[in-house]
């Protein structure tokens, strides 16, 4: 019997680029949809998701991931998991992937195959909030795309913000609205429940990327910015009803549906149709593009 590639994080990570993974994403919305199940169960604060999808002529993916988010007071990742990809055909075990790994790529990647499309190629300056380990992914994805872009961080805790700037060499911002009105991109992976991007800080052309908001009661902006902006998803089976970046102004009525122009199975509406209008997305994060994003790491496995 062949052994099952069991891919670790660093052997994974040196066979990856950017470009290629939205690419594949793209091409994986031009699969069959995705089956998805998702379930959450809550302690308080802390977080159980598992998360399984299967696409027909792909595959199949399983993650159970744990969202603590008192860890890092532990010294401890505030999420931890695993990611199981099973044969589309025989249903065996194809592959054992990294966690972080697939997470990392899958967040990043997915916020990036809309700022491809939506945001403007010129975008020259580019505000991360959110020091965390997203936010040094998003680093990453976004100089792929926008190697020209300057980059600055804020952060709830500055000493975060100045840790992750020295690290990377890039800017801190201590006034989150100056920084938010000057970006071209604004990229916002926190842990926030109430929302702290104000949708009158918005200027004419800018990009909102928001990754944060997974559960329920989370939002990281107001419903002014909702309503300024031509709002994207990167699935709505995994958005509305889910999250409360979209579920919360859907159910009080200050959105409706039609507010939501497309998800990511509807690619080509992807487009930016002046220089001058707001674009959103929302990255949900689903099953399904872990599925994708594990299904392309093991191809790159095999190809090495």
């Amino acid at each position: 019997m062949t052994d099952i590639p069991n891919i670790s994080f660093d052997a994974g990570e040196a066979l990856l680029d950017w470009i290629a993974l939205t690419d594949a994403l793209a091409a994986g919305h031009d699969l069959p949809k995705a089956e998805i199940g998702d379930t959450f169960l809550y302690r308080g604060k802390d977080t159980l998701l598992s998360r399984a999808a299967w696409i027909d002529g792909l595959g199949i993916a399983v993650k159970s991931a744990t969202i603590f988010p008192g860890n890092p007071d532990r010294e401890v990742p505030m999420v931890n998991g695993g990611v199981s990809l099973l044969d589309d055909v025989t249903g065996t075990l194809s592959a054992i992937v990294d966690f972080h790994l697939v997470t990392k790529w899958k967040t990043a990647g997915d916020s990036l195959l809309a700022a491809r499309r939506l945001a403007r190629p010129d975008s020259e300056n580019i505000l991360i909030v959110g020091a965390g380990t997203q936010g040094r992914a998003l680093h990453a994805a976004y100089s792929a795309a926008f190697p020209q872009a300057r980059f600055t961080v804020w952060n709830r805790t500055a000493k975060n913000a100045e840790a992750m700037a020295a690290e990377l060499k890039i800017n801190v911002a201590t006034d989150l609205e100056q920084a938010v009105r000057a970006a071209d991109i604004v990229t916002s992976a926190t842990m926030s429940t109430d929302p702290l991007i104000e949708g009158d800080w918005l200027q004419p052309g800018q990009h909102v990327d928001l990754i944060g908001a997974y559960r329920p009661d989370m939002r990281e902006v107001d419903d002014t910015a909702l309503l300024r902006a031509r709002v994207f998803v990167d699935s709505f089976d995994t958005t509305i009803g889910h999250i409360g970046e979209i579920n919360i102004p859907l159910e009080a009525g200050t959105i409706t549906r039609e507010h939501l122009i497309a998800d990511y199975y509807d690619l080509s509406a992807f487009t930016r149709q002046s220089d001058d209008e707001i674009t959103l997305f929302k990255n949900g994060g689903g099953a399904h593009l872990d599925l994708m994003t594990a299904n392309h790491i093991l191809e790159r496995w095999r190809a090495r």
